[in-house]
């Protein structure tokens, strides 16, 4: 089945016009806008395991005159510590011509805000769900939505704006004048339309409070990801000091502390990192590039497009890498972390963009001096001392190792191991997303 075409565009982006100061928001455009390609169609699933109980008790695709359509349940759980957790639910209402949409507060009414007439202006409706007392579960209902985002705060309450279009103001985690800024929060992406649900938990721009997500489906298994455990945030913040204190680059720098605290609030991304410092990581990758530049000098690798394309052999030259046509120069350092800029910028030669996740995702788990075929296996990622050690360690947080840590970190081999952190299926029945890590389990 195919993955979603403006929710990846959406999620690699790191959506830049979320991140963006709200002073300079009058002209952002809505998020679905494209910043690069989809990445690949899912391999077909082996044979799922029978899910015994979702026929039954888990039968909540239903129809209802409030939505307009088909809804499904999303089961909102609170596994933190706190009787003060908030999730927002946000994306584009696909039966209704990709409006603008919100649910409110009672977890079932759709908004659907009106353009307002100047910037930064407050929502219409109460869209925070109050999600209770630790260990209580909110069910609620949501129509096809396109682009979709589960926010999830603790402590208090997020602040959305609107502008012109209408176009959603989100909560920022690199202006340091978000009035969300100090608030621990975290979010799940999914899109939902007439063919499938598909969800993934994104630690693309930075992490925070542990979210798992499971999924329950008609005829074709359970999916579950199992997210972080509650000291998976310090897990992370540990793991980058003790790497910057080994190599001596600026890791523990994407750590982000509660003012006046030693608390850490939350981790960047050094992608996120380079948006607050551009020269935090300047550098950084040049080693390795050119080490891979000399060695494709001498020897030709593969890279599978898993698409039409099929294989594709290398030619180097100098500073540049040959695909039968599509030609690579020299990545920089924010090049490779961003997935999205100099060589690994998308355009309209759809042979490149088959190729570009894949060469992306090589240099963020420095494979390819150790490999000959890509994608790789998993057991081949960040060997090599220069790498993508916020990806390496976010993944050894998680308890099932998984999640979204990098913009291409769904590459992987035909029928290799997920390393995403995502659940798909084109007969959901239930969809749970559990904030707080309280009886995480794998």
């Amino acid at each position: 089945m195919k993955r979603f075409t403006s929710f990846l565009k959406r999620r690699r982006s790191s959506r830049p016009e979320a991140e963006a100061s709200p002073a300079q928001r009058p002209d952002e455009q809505p998020a679905q806008q494209p910043a690069q390609q989809p990445l690949q169609e899912h391999q077909p699933a082996q044979q799922p395991l029978q899910d015994e109980s979702a026929p039954t008790a888990h039968s909540r695709v239903t129809q209802t005159a409030a939505a307009a359509g088909p809804t499904l349940t999303i089961a909102l759980q609170n596994q933190t510590s706190s009787a003060t957790v908030y999730a927002y639910v946000t994306g584009l209402a696909i039966d209704r011509g990709n409006s603008r949409f919100l649910l409110r507060s009672d977890a079932v009414t759709p908004y659907y805000p009106a353009s307002p007439s100047s910037v930064m202006q407050p929502l219409g409706a109460d869209c925070a769900i109050r999600l209770g007392a630790p260990g209580s579960t909110i069910q609620a209902q949501i129509p096809h939505i396109a682009g979709g985002r589960i926010w999830l705060s603790v402590g208090q309450p997020l602040k959305f704006f609107l502008n012109p279009g209408p176009a959603l103001v989100e909560p920022s985690v690199t202006n340091t004048s978000d009035p969300n800024a100090q608030l621990n929060w975290g979010f799940a992406e999914f899109t939902w339309n007439a063919d499938q649900l598909y969800a993934n938990i994104s630690y693309v721009d930075f992490v925070s409070i542990p979210v798992a997500l499971t999924l329950n489906t008609r005829s074709s298994g359970t999916r579950h990801v199992s997210g972080m455990s509650p000291s998976g945030l310090q897990q992370v913040a540990d793991g980058l000091r003790q790497q910057q204190q080994k190599d001596g680059r600026p890791w523990g720098q994407l750590i982000v502390n509660r003012t006046g605290t030693n608390q850490v609030l939350r981790v960047l991304s050094p992608n996120q990192g380079l948006v607050t410092n551009s020269n935090l990581f300047s550098g950084y990758y040049d080693g390795y590039v050119t080490q891979v530049f000399q060695r494709l000098a001498g020897t030709t690798i593969t890279i599978d497009t898993q698409a039409s394309f099929g294989a594709i052999r290398s030619q180097a030259s100098g500073n540049s890498l040959n695909f039968n046509g599509s030609v690579f120069a020299r990545p920089s350092t924010s090049d490779i972390f961003s997935c999205s800029t100099g060589p690994f910028a998308t355009g309209s030669d759809a042979q490149r963009n088959a190729i570009i996740p894949r060469l992306a995702a090589a240099f963020n788990r420095s494979t390819l001096l150790i490999a000959t075929t890509f994608p790789t296996t998993s057991n081949q990622y960040y060997q090599n001392p220069i790498t993508n050690h916020y990806s390496r360690i976010v993944h050894q947080a998680n308890l099932d190792r998984k999640g979204y840590a990098f913009p291409y970190d769904d590459v992987q081999p035909t029928n290799g191991a997920d390393q995403s952190g995502e659940v798909h299926a084109g007969d959901p029945t239930l969809f749970t997303v559990t904030v707080g890590g309280n009886n995480a389990y794998v």
